[in-house]
């Protein structure tokens, strides 16, 4: 059991019978009255959002979830599957668990999986991958690196916003956070 001063993001704690990833947290001491913690909760099964009070002190269940380090192989009928790099076994995980973050799955790739009671309930992608642009717009002749931007669809097939520069071919960096282009390379 942990309490409300063990809080930190990304914890994963059990709640109403559900997990729920901590994305934020404030600690509140108001003049009158006693503390409190304010939290926005991410529901792991389906990404929805939480807002919840607890009491400063208020015991919660923390849930273990262990990290294992797979490569991810490829995807079929709804699942990726990955392979833990030790052991060489495999393991499938639905696209909804996955969420956004499959957008910037490359076969071949290394993330960090995450599971609970065995069952995988979201992955970790590195904070920037590097990707090739497959569809763009030609740039124009005059095209500077603090112009506009204009879309491109990378090898993933997520979709970015990238400066006009940018050409088809091209490999560029991507922050996985949010998908924000990062540079050329």
């Amino acid at each position: 059991m942990a309490t409300t001063a063990d809080f930190r993001n990304g914890m994963v704690i059990s709640l109403r019978g559900g997990l729920y990833t901590i994305v934020e947290f404030l600690h509140v001491k108001p003049g009158k009255g006693g503390a409190f913690v304010r939290t926005k909760l991410k529901r792991v099964s389906d990404g929805s959002i939480l807002e919840r009070t607890f009491r400063a002190g208020e015991r919660v269940e923390e849930a273990r979830v262990e990290k294992r380090q797979m490569q991810y192989l490829y995807q079929a009928e709804g699942f990726y599957y990955f392979m833990d790099s030790a052991t060489y076994d495999q393991m499938p995980v639905s696209g909804s668990v996955l969420g956004e973050e499959k957008s910037f799955l490359k076969e071949g790739s290394e993330v960090t999986v995450l599971t609970y009671k065995e069952e995988a309930i979201g992955i970790e992608l590195p904070i920037f991958v590097e990707l090739a642009v497959v569809e763009t717009e030609p740039g124009l002749k005059g095209d500077t690196v603090s112009g506009g931007s204009k879309p491109a669809k990378l090898e993933t097939g997520a979709i970015i916003q990238v400066p006009l520069f940018v050409q088809k071919g091209d490999r560029v960096k991507v922050d996985t956070r949010g998908g924000n282009y990062i540079e050329r390379v």
